[in-house]
């Protein structure tokens, strides 16, 4: 495959699955939204099939990597990374993208969300101390583009993400779902699909569960650009976590295939 269709693919393949997985957090989340608080199944299976769509209309262009974990795993397996700041590029592009599509389809939701008091509080809620303290941690509507903990412990953080990519990672190297045709081919877009939807309900309570650097960078960049209304922080103190988690995760995953399955 050429540098052209890898990036188109990826950047495709991302959009795509950043607005179906960032829109099912916005359903689920904003004011006015027919499917609001439809609670973490309706999120966790929605990122599944927002997995499965992705794969498949990218697969025939990129391999559907969608993941840098992915991406940093296969070049280590493979020994091969002439490929991999093209997979990275078009998966950071397409997540913003996606993002900025989840914004547009929810355009009133968001403006309606971010305009009740009774979600950013009344007028003292905007005084200077207030704002400093939004712009630090996040916004009532981060969420919606990008993760964040429970409780803020970044050894635990760090951890749960990286175990959760190793996971995702074991699972697509071996099945070959990237691997040239060798293994499962397109039913693998549904194993992985499947898998996803288990490591968000086994171990997205903690962090919401990243598991893809570009996943999380990308909507978060979005949202500090975004001219929200009482958008309040992007926790940019958080952010190194959802990024270097997952390429740890992944880099631990293609390690393990290695010894175990190559």
């Amino acid at each position: 495959m050429s540098s052209s269709d890898i990036f188109i693919g990826e950047t495709i393949g991302t959009a795509v699955l950043i607005l179906l997985g960032g829109g099912v957090c916005a359903a689920v989340t904003l004011k006015a939204s027919k499917a609001r608080n439809a609670g973490w199944l309706a999120i966790t299976f929605g990122w599944g099939f927002a997995v499965l769509t992705a794969v498949y209309i990218s697969a025939p262009l990129s391999g559907a990597h969608l993941n840098p974990a992915v991406t940093l795993a296969l070049a280590i397996k493979d020994n091969d990374w002439s490929n991999v700041p093209t997979y990275w590029a078009g998966q950071l592009l397409g997540a913003m993208i996606g993002a900025a599509l989840v914004w547009v389809a929810y355009y009133g939701q968001f403006l309606a969300h971010l305009t009740d008091h009774e979600i950013v509080g009344g007028p003292g809620a905007q005084d200077t101390k207030a704002v400093e303290a939004q712009e630090a941690q996040a916004g009532p509507v981060l969420g919606i583009f990008s993760t964040g903990p429970e409780i803020r412990n970044a050894v635990q953080n760090l951890a749960t993400e990286i175990v959760g990519t190793v996971v995702l990672v074991l699972a697509v190297l071996t099945q070959g779902l990237n691997d040239g045709g060798k293994g499962l081919g397109t039913l693998g877009a549904l194993i992985t699909a499947l898998v996803v939807v288990s490591i968000g309900l086994s171990l997205g309570g903690p962090t919401g569960y990243a598991i893809n650097p570009a996943r999380d960078l990308g909507p978060r960049i979005v949202h500090a650009l975004l001219p929200l209304p009482n958008k309040g922080g992007s926790d940019w103190g958080y952010a190194w976590i959802p990024v270097v988690g997952p390429l740890v995760g992944g880099a631990i995953a293609a390690g393990i295939y290695n010894v175990a399955f190559a």
